[in-house]
C-alpha cells in the first residue's frame, strides 16, 4: 500500500520507517527541510534504538520524504502523526494539528479518488469529527464519507524500545466512521500482525472511543506508577523494601508486575500531558477528577522527596551535586517533562551548582531548557569528581556500572531514583522510596 505520514518526530518517523519494513511504500512529509534530507539520506533524525539500521536500509527508497503536501495525493492513506502539546491550564493545542488538516484538505482537492485519513496525534474525543475532519473536507471541498473517510489510530510507541513496540505491539487499536476508513487502516497493518511472533489483536471501534483508549491506558499506567511511588515512601518509612514487596505484588495476575518500579517518577511526551489532558476535559465537563489530581500531584514530590534525602546527609548551599541523567528515560535523548528538570531546579534553588551527565540527552536538554543552568561533564566519572553528592535521575546501564568512580567524590552520597547503582561499604546510599 502506498501510504504518507505528515510528521517527522518520534511517532512519524518511527511508524513510517516500521511500515516501510513492513513492505508498504511510505512518504513522510514534514516541514523541516534538515529532518527531510536526512530521512532520504538514510539517517534518522532522532536518537531510538533499533532506528538507524531501518532508516539506513529504507531511507530515500521505500521511506521517502517530502515538504510537499501534494505527495499524499499519491497515498492510498494518510496518517497525521503531529504534535498536540499542553495548553496552560492543561487542555490540548490543536494548532498545529488543525494547520496540517488544512494543508492537506488543500493537496486533496486535486485528487479525484476518496482518501483516507487516520489521527495518531492523541487528541480528546470529539476533536476529530468536530474539528480535524470539517477542516480537511472544506480545505478539500469535499465530503466526509465520501470523498473523505475519517479513522483513529493511537499510538502506543515507547520511548527507548519503540521499534518493538510497533512490529510486536500488544494490540491494534483501529477507530473508524466509515467501512472503507476501517478496511484501509486494517490493511495497514495486516503485515505487522501476520510478521510478530504471537497472535495481535486488532480492535476495531469508533473513532472517539479509540482516541479514549489511548488516553485511558496512559492514565492508568501513570496512576500505577504513583501508586507505587506512594507505596515506597511509606514502605522507606517503616524500614521496608519497597522493591520486595512490589515483586511479590505482581506475581498476582490482577496487578501484574509491569510499572511498579518506584523512583523519581514519570515524564516524557506522554504521561503528563495525557494526564493534565483528562483532568482538564474531566473539569470542562464539571467533573471533579480527584484520582487523577492524586496521581498528578505525587508525581510532583517525587523530585523534591530526592532533594530532601539529599538535605540530610549534606548543606546543599555551595555544594558541587552531580546529576546523573537527563533524559526522561534510559535509551531516547528525549528530554520532554524529564524529572531531571526539577531536580537541577531544586539544587539551583538551595544554592548548590550542578554538574550532569547524560550519553545523549544533554544538546536536547539545553535547547528544551535553556533556562536551566547546568555544567556538562564528559562522562559519569567526570561528574562525580569532587561532588559533594549524586543523584541519579535516569537508569542508564552504565551507570549500574559505576564503582570506584565514587570514591573520587569529595562527600560519596548517593541519592538513586532508579534503584540502578549498586549499595556499598564506603558509600552513603538512599534509594528514593526503600
Amino acid at each position: 500500500m502506498d501510504i504518507s505520514i505528515v510528521g517527522s518526530g518520534y511517532v512519524g518517523t518511527t511508524v513510517a520507517v516500521c511500515l516501510a519494513d513492513a513492505g508498504h511504500r511510505v512518504t513522510n512529509v514534514d516541514i523541516d527541510t534538515a529532518v527531510v534530507d536526512a530521512i532520504n539520506a538514510g539517517e534518522a533524525p532522532i536518537h531510538e534504538p533499533d532506528l538507524d539500521s531501518l532508516v539506513s536500509q529504507y531511507g530515500g527508497d521505500r521511506l521517502k520524504a517530502t515538504t510537499e503536501y501534494d505527495a499524499v495525493c499519491e497515498t492510498d492513506l494518510t496518517l497525521l502523526a503531529l504534535p498536540t502539546p499542553s495548553n496552560d491550564d492543561g487542555s490540548i493545542d490543536s494548532s498545529i494539528l488543525e494547520a496540517a488538516a488544512k494543508s492537506l484538505g488543500d493537496a486533496l482537492a486535486d485528487k479525484d479518488d476518496p482518501h483516507v485519513i487516520a489521527v495518531k496525534s492523541t487528541v480528546i474525543p470529539g476533536i476529530v469529527e468536530e474539528t480535524i475532519a470539517p477542516q480537511i473536507a472544506a480545505a478539500a471541498d469535499g465530503a466526509i464519507g465520501e470523498d473523505i473517510h475519517i479513522g483513529t489510530n493511537p499510538e502506543f510507541l515507547r520511548e527507548g524500545s519503540a521499534v518493538d513496540d510497533f512490529q510486536n505491539p500488544d494490540r491494534v487499536v483501529i477507530g473508524a466512521d466509515s467501512s472503507l476508513a476501517r478496511e484501509r487502516l486494517e490493511a495497514v497493518y495486516e503485515p505487522v500482525t501476520e510478521q510478530a511472533d504471537r497472535e495481535i489483536p486488532v480492535v476495531t471501534t469508533g473513532t472517539r472511543e479509540a482516541m479514549m483508549i489511548k488516553y485511558a491506558s496512559n492514565a492508568f499506567l501513570a496512576s500505577k506508577v504513583s501508586l507505587i511511588n506512594e507505596l515506597g515512601v511509606i514502605c522507606k518509612a517503616y524500614g521496608v523494601d519497597s522493591y520486595e514487596v512490589a515483586e511479590a505484588m505482581g506475581l498476582d495476575d490482577r496487578i501484574g508486575e509491569r510499572f511498579l518500579r518506584s523512583g523519581v517518577g514519570w515524564g516524557g511526551s506522554c504521561f503528563p500531558k495525557d494526564t493534565d489532558a483528562l483532568i482538564a476535559a474531566g473539569r470542562e465537563r464539571g467533573i471533579d477528577p480527584v484520582v487523577l489530581d492524586a496521581v498528578r500531584e505525587r508525581n510532583d514530590r517525587q523530585p523534591e522527596q530526592m532533594l530532601e534525602l539529599l538535605a540530610d546527609h549534606i548543606d546543599i548551599d555551595g555544594a558541587t551535586v552531580a546529576v546523573l541523567g537527563l533524559a526522561f528515560k534510559p535509551g531516547t535523548d528525549d528530554t520532554r517533562n524529564t524529572r531531571a528538570v526539577p531536580v537541577i531546579e531544586g539544587v539551583r534553588e538551595r544554592g548548590g551548582e550542578v554538574v550532569a551527565y547524560d550519553p545523549v540527552a544533554v544538546e536536547d536538554m539545553r535547547e528544551r531548557y535553556p533556562s536551566v543552568e547546568f555544567e556538562a561533564a564528559a562522562s559519569p566519572a567526570d561528574a562525580l569528581d569532587g561532588a559533594d553528592g549524586a543523584l541519579v535521575v535516569t537508569d542508564w546501564d552504565e551507570f549500574a556500572a559505576l564503582d570506584e568512580e565514587f570514591d573520587a567524590m569529595e562527600t560519596p552520597v548517593v541519592i538513586d531514583g532508579r534503584r540502578i547503582i549498586a549499595r556499598r561499604d564506603g558509600l552513603t546510599y538512599e534509594g528514593l522510596t526503600w
